[in-house]
């Protein structure tokens, strides 16, 4: 029973999103698992609804998550005659898109550790000038 009520929360928050998707059509395209997603992100952070309401099928679904790329993998094969007279165009696709986000995140990692390094070494500084004015005083 308890499951029931689980999986009760997560399918009502992708109604909400479809719902919502199909409200919003006509002005932007989001898909409504999106909207779900957000919705049942913004419903757990504000306390609407709580982590044990939904922690057990939540670690099942996402520890069978290779159940929900079945679906996609029957698409490529069902249109692979489509696929088959682009595929060099989508390798190289994905291997410059591939290649820029991994320089991408590379920078912001590097930018971020940086700053943490800045602001360790100025606090340390900091500590260093107030311990040698207390040796002096």
């Amino acid at each position: 029973m308890k499951q029931i009520k689980q999986f009760f929360w997560i399918f009502l928050f992708s109604l909400l999103g479809e719902i919502v998707s199909a409200l919003l059509s006509n002005f932007i395209a989001i898909p409504g698992s999106v909207i779900g997603m957000v919705l049942f992100f913004c419903a757990l952070h504000f306390k609407w609804v709580r982590m044990d309401q939904v922690d057990e099928v939540g670690t099942w679904l996402t520890n069978n998550m290779g159940i929900f790329f079945v679906p996609a993998g029957v698409g490529l094969m069902a249109h692979f005659g489509i696929l088959a007279n682009t595929w060099w165009q989508l390798l190289v696709i994905m291997v410059v898109t591939t290649t820029l986000m991994i320089a991408f995140v590379g920078r912001i990692v590097q930018a971020v550790k940086s700053k943490e390094l800045e602001a360790e070494t100025k606090s340390a500084d900091t500590l260093e000038e107030v311990e040698v004015e207390a040796d002096v005083v």
